[in-house]
């Protein structure tokens, strides 16, 4: 899940489109055809409220805000309801924090953008290390969420359940080895919104396990929807409260895995994107 800019012409407002990259044998892998897998493998879920922290160490253990809305501002939404599904190619920031985009819109737009863009930080392989995890945590939520949230998160983020994961107490990986956890947005869908708040559902597939010789728990795929209830608050869009449930999930593809070796390169090569709505 933010990570140019430029105005291409895409008409309509909706679907969440990607945009300029940011940057830049013992394999378990073998030539099997990839199975269904199984949502308790997830480990995306570990960000945001204690239970998703639960959902975490489950996958461990597998292996054994304030002013008025602006003039112009888009009018409330029923929960649930749809957009269309054309880009509208308007810029999601003018900005970072960090390496997390911010300044996005006071809109539905901006919303959509910020929920997205924050979904990816959330479900990052940062959040496995306590600076970094911290950042991240500050960075997206309001200033009470942040600090309801980390106290909890660093209990679950012990040095035992990091090597349950085949990482060291700073949240690395051993020699040869990558640790691969990504967000990739499918699509968002605004359940409500008055201009001070949103609510705002975000669809992504992730990436998540150890790639590399020994392996016990290869990089596989999971499908989940991802709930933010944002609040206006230092001219930005910030976390108040999130929720995920699994799903919707496609039929897996008959394309046969890659080798360990292909997906710690391919991590390496591939840059993650700032996205937009």
């Amino acid at each position: 899940m933010s990570l140019g800019d430029d105005n291409d012409g895409f008409g309509g407002t909706g679907q969440t489109r990607t945009r300029l990259p940011e940057g830049g044998t013992g394999d378990v892998y073998g030539g099997a055809r990839r199975t269904p897998v199984r949502t308790s493998r997830s480990l995306i879920t570990v960000v945001g409220v204690v239970v998703l922290l639960i959902a975490a160490i489950a996958f461990a253990n597998r292996s054994d805000s304030d002013g008025t809305p602006p003039s112009g501002s888009s009018p409330a939404k029923a929960s649930g309801t749809g957009a269309p599904t054309g880009a509208t190619g308007v810029r999601p920031v003018t900005g970072k924090n960090g390496e997390i985009p911010s300044g996005f819109a006071r809109d539905e737009q901006g919303a959509q953008s910020a929920a997205v863009n924050y979904a990816v930080a959330l479900g990052s392989d940062g959040m496995f290390n306590a600076d970094s995890r911290h950042r991240i945590v500050d960075t997206v939520y309001t200033p009470e969420a942040s600090s309801r949230l980390k106290g909890p998160q660093d209990a679950a983020y012990s040095p035992e359940f990091l090597q349950r994961l085949g990482l060291d107490a700073g949240g690395n990986a051993p020699a040869g080895n990558t640790f691969v956890s990504r967000t990739i947005p499918v699509g968002t869908k605004v359940e409500a919104f008055d201009g001070n708040t949103a609510k705002v559902s975000v669809w992504y597939t992730g990436l998540i396990g150890m790639s590399g010789p020994g392996s016990t728990d290869p990089v596989s795929t999971t499908w989940k929807t991802w709930t933010f209830d944002l609040q206006w608050a230092n001219n930005d869009w910030k976390i108040v409260a999130d929720s995920q449930k699994d799903g919707p999930a496609p039929v897996p593809g008959d394309i046969a895995a890659s080798s360990a070796d292909e997906i710690s390169q391919a991590v390496e090569e591939f840059g993650g994107f700032t996205y937009a709505r």
